[in-house]
């Protein structure tokens, strides 16, 4: 009779109920393990022989025959030792009776002892939604999946302990924490907009583009505060919700990059990658795909300073994912979808030189020097970065200035705070439906027709800007959005000409 063990597969954020079918028959000694699974799959071969001898049992004398179904859907990594040796001694007779409606996951070493493996969380939360009551996980993820409820989630570290278990009922640690425990909103940032001199126009843009999740690019003179700000932005974002910070978890969970003490993500993340970047880095990916940078990111921020500097094929490979807030990545035998919802926030100089338009320094650059700096850039990019900013060299007297008036992140992230709330409340319906919206920068067309109607007033101002500017189909949708947000910002129901005239300044054409 064919053994039958649980465990699970992840593609991409999703899970796939993975059966592990263990049969013995009379052959030359041998491990077979079928089922379209990856090297360390293949390796898995030895790392069972030892772990099972050395944890004190006997390993077959015969042929074992190892089946991962679905035989068409790709295994990889370590995540099912566990389940395969539970199997064979199953199968031998050590384990009592076959486990029903329990999942397996974790590494086996070759002592016996379960080592940690990626991605637990979103593997545990799938096997909740596909019906399975029971987890058996290595002890040192035992803090990351203690967030999933409604599912008996056991952590082991040794292959004994779970034999144990399974014959007599031993007693597995357990862990159950509150996610509202770990959410962190008091944190301390390095940079404060109460520490920036000056630029009050660029602070109220990054206010905006806070409070809508606004895409923003910066240009300016070297020295003139752009990497500031972008560090000080981090500061006036929300905190984030439950359900953003699970997300954000998952993601980070599937990438190997938790912290096993403090697994939970309750920051908005920050990614600032080097203008050295592949596209694979960016966008994900690689033969065994991963996430990448914009999915890092998601519900945070992806800062690209010197953003020209970027390779254009490294910058083209952003448009779709800027648009769609998700990201797919196609290969051969399967296609994965990360999300992929994150602020981009660019800074450029206006020219190689960096000093264009300056009024202290002289450009040095020639007209096909600036044009081929700026053509990297292309239009379609940057007609989907909703905020263009011009961000000024300082004057004297506000470098000298030392009064200290100036306003606090924490006071912006409150008005910021206040305007997210308004857009959850005004869009719960629309997630009811199933639209994954929580911010302006995430309508549709259809819903910018529902929730930004103009008056009349509102539609003669934005007729002459339209003719004005040439604005695409898709800038004007985005004038809609930022001219949402503002409205938000000022506590108003309807969009009124002061918040058209002020985003159609915030997009400014002269980037």
């Amino acid at each position: 009779m064919v053994v039958k063990i649980l465990s699970a597969a992840t593609i991409g954020l999703d899970v796939f109920r993975i059966e592990v079918e263990v049969d013995i028959t009379n052959s030359l000694p041998q491990i077979a393990i079928i089922g379209l699974g990856d090297t360390a799959i293949s390796e898995a071969r030895e790392r069972l022989k030892l772990a099972i001898k050395n944890s004190g049992y006997e390993f077959p004398s015969t042929k074992v025959v190892i089946n991962l179904a679905p035989a068409d859907l790709k295994k990889e990594g370590a995540v099912y030792d566990l389940a395969m040796a539970i199997g064979i001694l199953t199968k031998e007779g050590v384990i009592k009776e076959e486990p029903k409606n329990i999942a397996f996951l974790g590494e086996l070493s070759l002592d016996g002892s379960i080592k940690p493996v990626n991605g637990v969380l979103p593997i545990v939360f799938g096997l909740k939604n596909l019906g399975v009551n029971k987890v058996i996980i290595p002890h040192e993820n035992l803090k990351e999946a203690s967030f999933a409820s409604e599912i008996e989630i056991l952590g082991a570290r040794n292959l004994p302990e779970v034999v144990n278990h399974l014959n007599d009922g031993i007693s597995l640690d357990a862990i159950k924490q509150n996610i509202d425990d770990f959410i962190n909103t008091d944190i301390e940032y390095s940079a404060d907009f109460k520490h920036i001199k000056g630029q009050k126009f660029a602070k109220k843009a990054l206010e905006i583009a806070a409070a809508g999740a606004h895409n923003v690019l910066m240009a300016g003179s070297p020295g003139s505060g752009k990497t500031l700000l972008a560090h000080a932005f981090p500061s006036i974002l929300p905190p984030l919700t439950k359900e953003e910070a699970i997300e954000i978890t998952k993601i980070y969970s599937i990438a190997g990059l938790l912290d096993r003490n403090n697994p939970l993500i309750s920051e908005r993340p920050i990614r600032a990658p080097h203008h050295s970047a592949s596209a694979v880095g960016i966008i994900g990916g690689g033969s065994n795909p991963k996430p990448g940078e914009i999915t890092l990111a998601h519900r945070g921020v992806l800062f690209l300073d010197e953003m020209p500097e970027f390779p254009r094929s490294v910058l083209e490979v952003l448009r779709q994912p800027v648009e769609d807030n998700e990201v797919t990545i196609s290969r051969a035998q399967t296609s994965i979808k990360y999300p992929a919802n994150f602020i981009l926030l660019g800074a450029m100089n206006p020219c190689p030189c960096g000093f264009l338009g300056d009024k202290k320094i002289e450009c040095k650059c020639s007209e096909f020097q600036i044009n081929r700096y700026r053509g990297k850039l292309s239009g379609p990019l940057l007609d989907r970065i909703d905020i263009h900013l011009d961000v000024a060299r300082l004057e004297t007297d506000e470098l000298l200035e030392q009064d200290n008036t100036a306003e606090s992140s924490a006071d912006v992230r409150k008005r910021v705070a206040k305007a997210r709330e308004i857009q959850l409340s005004r869009y719960k319906e629309e997630r009811q439906k199933g639209e994954n919206i929580y911010t302006n920068s995430e309508l549709t067309p259809k819903l910018i027709k529902k929730y930004c109607k103009l008056t009349p007033d509102v539609k003669l101002m934005l007729k002459n800007a339209l003719k004005m500017f040439n604005l695409s189909a898709r800038g004007f949708d985005r004038i809609l959005k930022i001219s949402r947000t503002i409205a938000d910002l000022d506590g108003c129901v309807d969009i009124k000409t002061s918040h058209l005239a002020q985003a159609l300044q915030f997009r400014g054409y002269n980037v």
